[in-house]
């Protein structure tokens, strides 16, 4: 395009702060201190529940070792306790008799082998059980943080929307009415230039790309009416020429 109202350049800049502004927010709300933080706790808490799937596993196994070790132990006393209700009986012939002592003897043996294997079972099960409680309440202390940091997350969400959603309705009333032709080339340029579509001329400098333009290119600027769009030959934006301040 060649031409647009003047005032309507010059409202672009407002359109274009605003457009700069919704970029900050956006930019805000995805860089947020909490993101970073989540991701961090997130990562924790993903390496203690591995740990604590492991430690949850050893204790279930371990349990199941002390109830067979007990049930062993258990079976032993039974078949002792027989034996010796027989023996005080005295029923059976000496020989009888004389098997059971025997028998009493290596049961007495067998007994106190398992009990051996069940206290050490049952050390090793206190000692799982204790490392699983310490993970555990590591797990759900994480579990706290992280609830905790969701929380002021959303809340920073919350306060950088309802900014965005003023911001946008303002952007809104602004640009309404621009010369549709003026705002098709700033939109295209918006893309391509990182979000700076339009910038003001002040003196010499492109506030656009902060260059300083030379005399012929700024001439050549200024000798175009003031319906003119012209654009910085540096970084290609609408370069919108403000009003001359009044000489005293």
């Amino acid at each position: 395009m060649s031409t647009a109202p003047a005032a309507d350049q010059r409202r672009l800049l407002d359109v274009q702060e605003l457009d700069t502004r919704m970029d900050q927010l956006a930019h805000r709300r995805r860089s947020l201190p909490e993101l970073a933080r989540l991701l961090e706790l997130d990562a924790q808490l993903a390496d203690l529940h591995t740990a604590l799937v492991t430690s949850q596993t050893a204790v279930q196994d371990l349990r199941r070792e002390v109830a067979k070790a007990e049930a062993d132990v258990e079976q032993v006393r039974s078949r002792a306790a027989r034996d010796q209700a027989r023996l005080d009986s005295g029923q059976g012939s000496a020989k009888d008799l004389q098997a059971l002592t025997s028998e009493l003897t290596s049961l007495a043996r067998r007994q106190a082998d398992l009990e051996d294997v069940e206290l050490e079972v049952m050390e090793r099960l206190e000692a799982h059980e204790g490392a699983l409680a310490e993970v555990t309440k590591a797990h759900e202390a994480l579990v706290a943080q992280k609830q905790v940091v969701e929380a002021d997350r959303d809340a920073a969400y919350r306060e950088i929307d309802a900014e965005a959603e003023r911001v946008r309705a303002q952007r809104a009333t602004t640009a309404e009415g621009l010369d549709a032709g003026l705002v098709t080339l700033y939109e295209r340029l918006r893309g391509q230039l990182g979000g700076l579509g339009a910038a003001p001329l002040r003196g010499r400098r492109c506030e656009g790309c902060r260059l300083e333009l030379n005399p012929l290119d700024l001439d050549a600027i200024r000798s175009k009416g003031e319906d003119q769009v012209v654009r910085c030959e540096e970084c290609g934006r609408i370069l919108v020429r403000l009003p001359e301040p009044a000489k005293g």
